[in-house]
C-alpha cells in the first residue's frame, strides 16, 4: 500500500512516520518520527514491534528503499504499513508548489 504525497501532507500530524533514512540524510531534512535506518532495521525491529497494527508510513528520498523495509516489515507481520509514493522527493515538490 502507498500513501500520496498530497495524503501525507494533509494528515502530516496525526501520522506515525519511520523514515529509514540515513542519519546524515536525516539530518539535511528531519521531519520526526521513529528514524532506524533500513540497513539497522532487522536489528532493531524490537523499537518497532508494538507499531505491529497500527498505521505506520514508511519514507525515504525516492520511495524504493521504503518499499524495501515494506515488504521486509509485511513478511515479519506488520498489518498496516504505507509506503510515501515517490518518498520525500514528491512530497518536497508537492510543497514547493504554489
Amino acid at each position: 500500500m502507498q500513501i500520496t504525497p498530497k495524503e501525507f501532507k494533509n494528515r502530516f500530524s496525526e501520522l506515525t512516520i519511520l523514515d529509514i533514512r540515513t542519519p546524515y540524510e536525516i539530518e539535511e531534512l528531519d521531519l520526526g518520527g521513529i528514524q532506524i535506518p533500513l540497513d539497522e532495521l532487522l536489528m532493531n525491529i524490537k523499537q518497532i514491534e508494538h507499531l505491529n497494527n497500527q498505521e505506520v508510513i514508511i519514507i525515504c528520498y525516492t520511495g524504493l528503499q521504503s518499499k524495501i523495509a515494506q515488504k521486509i516489515l509485511e513478511k515479519r507481520g506488520f498489518k498496516n504499513l504505507k509506503n510515501l509514493e515517490g518518498g520525500l522527493e514528491a512530497y518536497l515538490t508537492l510543497s514547493n508548489e504554489v
